[in-house]
């Protein structure tokens, strides 16, 4: 090994800083010397003899943090848990990406939440428009705050839903983040488990019905809704979303599809702004006719529910993990 300001002369010797190894000295540094097989050898050699004393000493201080992506993703999630344990690991199946529908199960436990009543709400006026979401009309009122205090975060405990650690997965609509917030809190769950969904948790939007009385909304809604899951409400001027049923299922699919992947084993509470989100993909979920996703499973605020699954899917169930084609592009 070459030492400490000394050089071996080799037919491939490049003009750059190497990384050198010096006696008395615990760290490799850069010096400008020619680089060396023996030298480059040695100085990797030396790093792999000190790496284990040195993450065995963060472990200890609690300073610790891992250095492949994989194994950051590990620690981020469940701290400084034995990364062999099981932690909410993703599922390495690619083929289970996005959620299948209707399902008969998933990798976990999942408990819809809406949020406690919002300034808008207590005023009488329908708010979806995404550019409110964090305005403080969009908050939750005080009434709203007593529903997850008194009434949320009760039927969580009775439901065992974070007996084990759980996540938070509230839209960052002002309202739901408040109500994950004061969950958290209650429930003693850190702050590090709330996962702000930044869009397919949204408000569903009403277009041209946006600030009307909540009664004649609700009314509109419920009768294009059992006329066609694809009727959306007429459109705006001020740029509010009007979605119909199909719209919605596609957002909160996106949800429990990241969820699934991302999560194994362990629970999840969902947290929506409004009824529509979580009567959608409860409905899905069982194979229910979305026209009567209103009146078979809305929500009222404050109000949770475990999430339910279907007995048996139907006969003519397509399994996307099954499809062969030995021909392509003709498969059929």
């Amino acid at each position: 090994m070459a030492l400490c300001g000394t050089s071996v002369s080799h037919g491939w010797q490049q003009q750059i800083p190497p990384l050198r190894l010096c006696p008395g000295h615990k760290r490799v540094y850069r010096q400008r010397l020619t680089a060396t097989p023996e030298t480059v050898t040695a100085a990797v050699f030396s790093r792999k003899l000190q790496r284990p004393a040195r993450l065995h000493a963060q472990h200890r201080e609690g300073s610790y943090l891992p250095q492949r992506p994989e194994d950051l993703r590990h620690h981020l999630r469940c701290g400084r848990s034995d990364p062999g344990k099981s932690c909410g690991q993703p599922s390495d199946d690619p083929s289970i990406a996005l959620l299948q529908l209707p399902a008969t199960e998933l990798n976990n436990e999942y408990f819809l939440v809406r949020a406690g009543e919002s300034e808008a709400e207590a005023e009488n006026y329908v708010l979806s428009n995404p550019v409110a979401k964090t305005s403080m009309s969009s908050g939750l009122s005080r009434r709203g705050k007593s529903q997850v205090v008194r009434q949320t975060a009760r039927d969580l405990v009775n439901m065992d839903a974070c007996v084990s650690g759980c996540w938070l997965w509230p839209s960052i609509t002002q309202r739901c983040y408040q109500t994950a917030e004061i969950l958290a809190s209650l429930l003693d769950i850190s702050r590090s488990r709330i996962v702000p969904e930044y869009s397919f948790l949204d408000p569903r939007g009403v277009g041209s019905m946006e600030g009307l009385p909540l009664a004649t909304v609700e009314n509109q809604l419920d009768e294009g809704d059992t006329a066609s899951a694809e009727w959306r409400p007429p459109h705006g001027t001020d740029g509010t979303p009007n979605e119909s049923v199909v719209d919605l299922l596609i957002r909160v699919r996106q949800v429990l599809s990241i969820t699934e992947t991302q999560y194994r084993g362990t629970s999840v509470i969902i947290i929506s702004p409004d009824s529509d989100n979580l009567s959608v993909i409860q409905a899905a979920l069982v194979g229910a006719d979305l026209r009567n996703h209103r009146r078979l499973y809305s929500f009222k605020p404050g109000e949770v529910r475990q999430l339910q699954l279907a007995e048996s899917r139907p006969a003519d169930f397509f399994d996307p993990r099954k499809f062969s084609c030995p021909n392509p592009p003709l498969c059929r």
